[in-house]
Order: structure tokens, then C-alpha cells, then sequence
């Protein structure tokens, strides 16, 4: 059987959240279940479509899964693939079928993350090192570059896609089905549409402004700024110097993510008298 994009899939979803198993060898009653384990109905049916166009039957929905029993295509599929959590291994198809692959595996284990001005991702869990790492390399085929750490005292690995170029291309060639994961990531896309800074040019405004986007960091008395974009934070500090009004820029720092950013800090105190001078400015000129 050809490995073309229908079975690229169901065999992507099969390593993420499926399973083909039978019964053991000493059990009477003979079982040869191929399954996929999803809450999500667009995933099953599609699983479902894939499913029917590769192999010509189509497995049941129900119950968050989409299964099937038959004897000859689990042994086609056990005799030619692995599935299971630690041992999976991704095929080597073309380029164009891969895509079908890494989407379906994306949709199952894949998450977005999305706090604009910080951290912008997609990553994924996987128990299994060197499927994940393959996954990376297959990744580097559609010039996706992506990051792989362990968790802490976890036989986990975390890969995760950073950057606005890399999410594009993520986006543009694997994307998702999912609806959910489909919109996050749009919505991550489109929050970097514009992030330049329109720093006011008067003190009040300016004030406003700093009060509005910062942090209070309470234990150091300080106001904190963050931006992944660098000259928006130099640009404020050059303004509040013309204030007589003292920053420091730090960074770029690395968050847990891998996403990097910058951080202007300004003492609370510092504000807070330049505010209290404006408000003295102000009762002055009623009187």
C-alpha cells in the first residue's frame, strides 16, 4: 500500500492519540482493535475520512473515539508501523505527505500559547525522545526551527516553535485542523501585527502611558515594562530622560518558552512624585 497524505495522517494521529492492539496471545477471544482517542469531533472525523480513503472502511464515532476492528489491517499496520507511547517512530515519506503527518500529530499533542508582548508559541508533549526529536528534524524540512528541552524530573520532552517566523512558517505549511488550536494561533499571528510603541511627547501623557502598560514590582518599589521589541523600550527611555525621569533597560532575556524580551524598570517613587507635581501644577492653576 502506497504511503500517500490519507494514511501520513492516520498513521500521525495513531502515534499521538491512537492505538492498534489485540488481544494477548493466551486470551481465547480474539480482538484486533485500531483506534483513535479524541474529545475533539472535527479530529475524528477526520480521522474517520483518512481512515476510509486509505484502507475503504469506515471506523465508528463514538464516545470520544473513532475505531474499527479487522484482522488484516491491524496486522498490515503492526507489521509496518509502530505506535506505541515510547517507541514510535515517524516514516520517512515525501515532504508533501509529511505535512499530513505532523498535522495530525500537532492537532492530537500540540497546544498554543499566547500572551502577546511575551511569549508566543506552539509546543508539544511527548514521552517518547526520539519520536520528538524526529519530529524537530521533520519540522527543519519546512525551515520550522524549534526547541527541545526535558522537564524536570519528568520522562518528558517539550518541543516548542518560537518566534514570529517560525510560527509563520509552522503556520503556513502544518498549520492545524483543530478549531480551537486553528484560532490561537491566528489570533498569535495577527497580535504581531503592529507592535511599535506611540510614545507620547507630553509628561502627562507620558505618565499615563507608563502607568497603564507597566507592572508594579512592589518588592523592589519599582514599575517594570516589557516588549520583545527592544527599540520600543529605548525610545520610552530616551522620552523620560527628557523628564529628568531615571529607567534601565535590560535584556534581551529568555523566558522558559525560549521567547526573547526586554525590560525597562523605572522606581515607583520616581512616578509617583512626577504625577504628584502635575496634579500640584494643576490645583495652582485653579487657584
Amino acid at each position: 500500500m502506497k504511503f500517500d497524505k490519507n494514511l501520513a495522517a492516520v498513521h500521525g494521529y495513531l502515534c499521538a492519540d491512537g492505538y492498534v492492539v489485540r488481544n494477548p496471545s493466551t486470551q481465547k477471544h480474539k480482538y484486533y482493535h485500531i483506534g483513535l482517542r479524541n474529545t475533539n469531533g472535527t479530529l475524528l472525523r477526520d480521522f474517520q475520512g483518512r481512515f476510509k480513503a486509505a484502507f475503504g472502511l469506515s471506523p465508528i464515532i463514538g464516545h470520544g473515539r473513532c475505531k474499527i476492528s479487522n484482522k488484516s489491517i491491524y496486522h498490515f499496520l503492526a507489521k509496518e508501523y509502530s505506535y506505541c507511547s515510547y517507541e514510535w517512530r515517524l516514516p520517512q515519506p515525501s515532504k508533501e505527505n509529511l505535512r499530513h503527518w505532523l498535522r495530525a500529530f500537532f492537532d492530537c499533542e500540540g497546544w498554543v500559547e499566547n500572551q502577546p508582548a511575551k511569549s508566543r508559541l506552539v509546543g508539544a508533549d511527548c514521552c517518547n525522545e526520539s519520536g520528538i526529536f524526529s519530529v524537530q528534524k521533520a519540522l527543519r524540512r519546512f525551515g520550522v526551527h524549534s526547541e527541545i528541552k526535558k522537564r524536570t524530573n519528568r520522562m518528558i520532552w517539550r518541543l516548542t516553535v518560537c518566534g514570529k517566523d517560525d510560527l509563520q512558517r509552522f503556520q503556513e505549511y502544518i498549520g492545524f485542523l483543530h478549531p480551537k488550536k486553528k484560532q490561537k494561533l491566528e489570533e498569535a499571528m495577527s497580535s504581531y501585527a503592529d507592535y511599535s510603541w506611540s510614545i507620547p511627547e507630553t509628561k502627562d501623557g507620558l505618565l499615563a502611558f507608563v502607568s497603564s502598560k507597566g507592572r508594579t514590582r512592589q518588592s523592589r518599589h519599582e514599575i517594570h515594562l516589557y516588549s520583545i521589541r527592544k527599540d520600543n523600550l529605548a525610545a520610552l527611555k530616551k522620552a523620560l530622560n527628557k523628564l529628568r525621569l531615571h529607567s534601565r533597560l535590560f535584556g534581551p532575556w529568555k523566558n522558559s518558552t525560549g521567547s526573547l524580551y526586554y525590560c525597562l524598570t523605572i522606581k515607583q517613587k520616581e512616578v509617583m512624585n512626577g504625577q504628584e507635581h502635575r496634579e500640584t501644577k494643576g490645583h495652582n492653576a485653579g487657584d
